[in-house]
C-alpha cells in the first residue's frame, strides 16, 4: 500500500475540519429524510401483513363454503337412507328388524339435525368473516394510500439529495485518504460518540463549539498556532482556531454548491 504524503499539522487540520463539514452536511441530508425511509418500511410491513391477513379470510371462505357443500351432501345422503329404511320396514318379518330399521332412520335424522346446525354455524361464520373483510379491504386501501403518498415524499427528497449525498460520500472517503488512519480512527471514534455528530469544531467565544467550557488562553494561543492537533478535555472533540474554520468552511461552500 501507498504511503501517505508527509503533512504538515496545519494541513491534518485543515483536512480534518473538511471532512467534519462534509460529513455534517451528509448528516444534514439525511435529516431532512428523517424517519422517512422508516416509516415507507414500516407502512410496507403493515400492508403485506393486510395482504396476508386478506388471502387467509379468502381462503377460509372457500374452506367454510366447502364445508356447508360437504355437510348439504350428508344431508341428501341421509334423506336418501331415510327413504331406504322407510321402504324395507315395509317388507320386514318380525319387530326385531323393524325396530333396528326405525333406530336407522332415527340416527339419519341426527346426522340431518347435526348437519343442519353446522351449516346455520357455518353461515354465522360467513358473516362474521364477510365484515373482516371488509374492514381489513378498508384498512388496506387506507394505509396503501398513506404508504403511496409517504413514498412519493421519499422519492421527491431523494431526487433532490441522493446525487449530492452520493458525491459527498465519495468526497468523505477521498479526504479520509489524506489524513493518516490513526487521525481518522479518533475522528470516527468521537464522531460516534459526541453530539450531532461533531468531532472537529472551532472555538467559539473562548469555548469549543457545542460547549459552555472555557478553554484556557495559553490553550488558545497553541490552537491558533496549528502546531500540534488539541482535543477539548471535557468533550473530547479535536479543536481548530476559528480562522481557519471560517476559510474552510468558505472552501466547502464552493465544492458544496458544485455538486
Amino acid at each position: 500500500m501507498a504511503k501517505k504524503k508527509e503533512v504538515s499539522v496545519e494541513e491534518r487540520l485543515r483536512a480534518l475540519y473538511d471532512l467534519q463539514l462534509i460529513d455534517s452536511r451528509i448528516d444534514e441530508i439525511r435529516n431532512v429524510r428523517g424517519e422517512l425511509p422508516l416509516e415507507v418500511r414500516d407502512l410496507e410491513d403493515e400492508v403485506a401483513g393486510l395482504n396476508i391477513r386478506l388471502e387467509k379470510l379468502v381462503n377460509d371462505l372457500a374452506t367454510i363454503d366447502s364445508d356447508i357443500s360437504s355437510r348439504k351432501n350428508l344431508i341428501e345422503e341421509s334423506k336418501a337412507l331415510i327413504k331406504k329404511y322407510g321402504e324395507q320396514q315395509k317388507n320386514v318379518r318380525n319387530n326385531r328388524e323393524f325396530n333396528s330399521l326405525s333406530k336407522e332412520v332415527e340416527f339419519q335424522e341426527l346426522e340431518i339435525q347435526l348437519a343442519e346446525k353446522h351449516i346455520k354455524e357455518f353461515k354465522a361464520q360467513i358473516e362474521q368473516k364477510k365484515e373482516v373483510i371488509a374492514t381489513t379491504k378498508d384498512q388496506l386501501k387506507e394505509r396503501e394510500t398513506h404508504l403511496k403518498h409517504k413514498k412519493g415524499e421519499l422519492d421527491a427528497i431523494l431526487a433532490e439529495t441522493e446525487k449530492e449525498e452520493q458525491a459527498l460520500l465519495g468526497k468523505s472517503e477521498e479526504y479520509k485518504t489524506q489524513i493518516e488512519d490513526r487521525l481518522v480512527a479518533a475522528y470516527d471514534r468521537i464522531r460516534k460518540n459526541v453530539k450531532n455528530g461533531l468531532a472537529v469544531v472551532p472555538i467559539e467565544r473562548g469555548a469549543s463549539g457545542g460547549s459552555f467550557f472555557t478553554i484556557p488562553p495559553q490553550i488558545q494561543v497553541e490552537i491558533a498556532s496549528r502546531t500540534k492537533v488539541i482535543t477539548d478535555e471535557h468533550s473530547g472533540r479535536i479543536l481548530v482556531d476559528a480562522v481557519l474554520a471560517e476559510e474552510q468552511k468558505a472552501k466547502m461552500e464552493k465544492l458544496f454548491a458544485k455538486l
